[in-house]
């Protein structure tokens, strides 16, 4: 069988490009916060790394869980079910986890101060958590009915809606950090404030999209919910694991100095940026091959695999050349502080390497997340990030004084070893399958 099949790679994109453009979009949302952040000041940039670092692996327990929505559904679509009558169990999921978030959120503010981070430092990075806790609803939302939608292969509208939302956060943070048309100027307060205008706004447009597009009834489905949390919870404590593991660096490094804080922001918003093809390619391998796995279509799931991984690597490979050819280049376009070009530049050496298996391991999770073994998922990145990861981080970072260097070697280890692991169990799956 080919590895190209170009039917095949023009239907994953179909669906996976619009996914690529709003996923794009969110991490432009946060390079938007992290150039006017480092225009206006270092502080404030290292203020609101540290700040997300820690917010972002709070988050990831609800959007982990969300997530599972359209590979759940997605599978009941290829087994002849109706998906519809899942849209208001999934908005209730949404708003349940909601609550727990934001709730979770405003008990740890005040455990901040023992983290050991100087005064100002300290009182920005509570503030912005404070402010940025009443988005947590519309964040929740808008991922649930983007799931919802993105089962029925509706991708295009959520996702120029999350560019849209770029352009006005963009907007919104200069007008409020450094007080224009009237605004008082907000500093680190006036990115809180813009992120969470935006989370809110998308949300509520996307509740109007669903509405205008569908009509709902109010269907009873005890069992979804145990269904979602089943395939959602694995997945969310994989993702949780991982961004724990990528911001230990910020939380940690942090306390030594805020430039490796700032770095570290940076470094995520670069590599996040290329990092958006593979996962909204692995987003649309969730989808087809539920789709499959659920219609019992073996030979079409394994033709989406092979196609899916061989555009992945090809594209990454792409990716990790420019890193290592333009790294100067490409950290210039958030700061001018020579200090934290120096930090960044030699790191994205290894940032080269890193990408290449990243992008092949987030694809290797879609497919198992479309077959709904994200259990194992979960275990391997236990393993590689949580286990092996943090333990090298430290070592190399603190002990070693390699500091941010350090970290990210670790984390380059970390994500071979698991995209390893994944490989080598999709060859087991696969040719279980073949012989089915």
């Amino acid at each position: 069988m080919k590895i190209f099949d170009i039917k095949h790679i023009k239907e994953l994109f179909k669906l996976a490009l619009p996914i690529i453009m709003g996923n794009l979009g969110i991490v432009l949302l946060g390079a938007a916060d992290c150039v006017v952040a480092g225009r206006y000041s270092t502080s404030a940039l290292a203020s609101i790394s540290i700040a997300n670092a820690i917010h972002a692996v709070v988050m990831m327990l609800g959007v982990g869980l969300t997530i599972g929505i359209s590979p759940l559904l997605s599978n009941k679509l290829g087994a002849g079910m109706k998906a519809k009558r899942y849209f208001y169990p999934s908005l209730k999921f949404a708003l349940i986890m909601a609550l727990i978030l934001t709730a979770i959120t405003f008990a740890y503010i005040p455990l901040l101060d023992y983290l050991g981070y100087e005064a100002q430092l300290l009182h920005d990075i509570k503030l912005f958590t404070f402010i940025v806790a009443f988005s947590i609803v519309g964040v929740e939302i808008s991922v649930a009915l983007k799931e919802f939608l993105q089962t029925y292969e509706i991708v295009m509208f959520p996702n120029l809606l999350m560019i849209l939302s770029v352009i006005l956060d963009f907007i919104l943070n200069y007008i409020f950090v450094f007080g224009l048309f009237g605004f008082p100027e907000m500093g680190v307060a006036g990115i809180a404030l813009a992120t969470t205008i935006i989370r809110l706004f998308t949300s509520l447009v996307m509740i109007i999209f669903c509405f205008i597009n569908f009509k709902f009834k109010n269907y009873s489905e005890p069992t979804y919910y145990k269904q979602l949390i089943k395939i959602g919870l694995p997945i969310s404590t994989a993702i949780m694991i991982e961004f724990l593991a990528f911001n230990y660096i910020a939380i940690m490094l942090g306390k030594v100095s805020g430039l490796y804080a700032a770095a570290h922001n940076i470094i995520l918003v670069l590599i996040n940026t290329s990092f958006m093809v593979p996962l909204g390619l692995s987003n649309a391998l969730a989808v087809k091959i539920g789709f499959t796995n659920g219609a019992k279509n073996y030979t079409e799931m394994i033709t989406y695999i092979k196609n899916g991984l061989g555009t992945i690597f090809i594209f990454m490979f792409v990716a990790s050349s420019i890193f290592a050819i333009f790294p100067k280049i490409l950290v210039s376009i958030f700061t001018s502080d020579t200090n934290i070009i120096n930090i960044i530049v030699p790191i994205m050496y290894i940032i080269a390497i890193f990408q290449l298996s990243d992008g092949l391991q987030a694809t290797l999770a879609g497919i198992f997340k479309g077959l709904k073994k994200t259990k194992f998922v979960m275990f391997a990145n236990f393993i590689a990030y949580l286990i092996i990861g943090v333990s090298l981080g430290t070592f190399f970072g603190i002990s070693c004084k390699m500091y941010l260097f350090g970290c990210w070697l670790a984390i380059c280890i970390s994500s071979i070893l698991l995209s390893s692991i994944l490989g080598i169990c999709l060859y087991k799956v696969v040719k279980n399958l073949k012989e089915e």
